[in-house]
């Protein structure tokens, strides 16, 4: 049976947060049983657009990351409540609006702190992925508001085949956002999500005081769930260059004319202004 698939590619996101205000346009002060009730205006944020930095200044990149409900494939809250959250056929997670009314501690079964308490309706919310639009298939918008408001392009909806889906995930090396929390299976994928998950190493080249261009730099290192990497790139225009998707761990790093580093890698690692002598 098709199943319904949001795709996120975190490269594309730029933080508009129109996903989020197209959410909540949706579903503040509108009703649409027996899906859910009204969304708060203040304090829910059914589509969360998270954020991180990574790297200092100059540089230093911001990577945003969507996070909706994941639509897990066996979900917790489910599991630990099967009289208040179900999954369809169709692969969308839902809160019994009747049933989960005054379970208050429902919302802290979702490991991905997705759920959020109504106060003045009683009841546990969460994204639906606009299950109320979904039902008419044959209308001109029949994808979530969140997809159908990505201005930049960041977010798809597709509405296929699990065995078109395996396909995808593969061609596109689509990932689950922390897939020790679902078992690696869910109704939301990413795309570059190594820009949230991951870090890199960077710098820049010197050469007589200025920054050096095309100058081989080199990194050899082990990572725990690889055999043994090496990656080599060429300084950019502005002496700069950057290894990103990385684990964290030792790393042996060489730029020419120098000798080799060996360097340990955190959160993220500079390594700032490296000088190299003259041709």
């Amino acid at each position: 049976m098709k199943q319904y698939y949001i795709i996120c590619d975190v490269s594309l996101c730029d933080g508009c947060d129109n996903c989020g205000n197209a959410c909540k346009g949706e579903h503040v002060n509108n009703e649409w049983p027996p899906y859910t009730n009204a969304q708060p205006g203040d304090g829910h944020r059914w589509m969360n657009v998270l954020r991180l930095e990574r790297g200092k200044s100059p540089r230093i990149d911001v990577t945003y990351l969507p996070m909706p409900c994941q639509h897990c494939s066996d979900p917790l809250c489910a599991k630990v409540n099967p009289d208040c959250v179900s999954r369809r056929d169709d692969g969308i997670v839902l809160i019994d609006i009747k049933n989960a009314a005054g379970n208050r501690i429902l919302t802290d079964s979702c490991p991905y702190d997705a759920m959020y308490w109504n106060e003045e309706a009683g009841v546990a919310q969460k994204c639906t992925m606009c299950a109320h639009i979904l039902v008419d298939e044959d209308s001109d918008i029949s994808i979530p508001r969140c997809v159908h408001s990505c201005t930049a392009g960041a977010l798809e909806f597709f509405h296929i085949e699990p065995s078109e889906m395996e396909e995808k995930i593969k061609d596109e090396e689509l990932e689950c956002f922390r897939p020790e929390l679902n078992g690696g299976k869910s109704c939301v994928y990413y795309k570059n999500i190594h820009k949230f998950t991951k870090t890199f190493i960077t710098g820049c080249v010197h050469r007589g005081g200025k920054h050096a261009e095309g100058v081989m730099v080199t990194l050899t290192g082990s990572q725990p769930a690889t055999a043994e990497i090496m990656r080599s790139q060429l300084t950019d225009s502005a002496g700069e260059f950057k290894f990103d998707s990385l684990d964290h761990g030792e790393y042996t790093f060489g730029v020419e004319g120098k000798d080799l580093e060996t360097v340990k890698l955190g959160e993220w690692l500079d390594l700032g202004n490296i000088k190299i002598g003259k041709k």
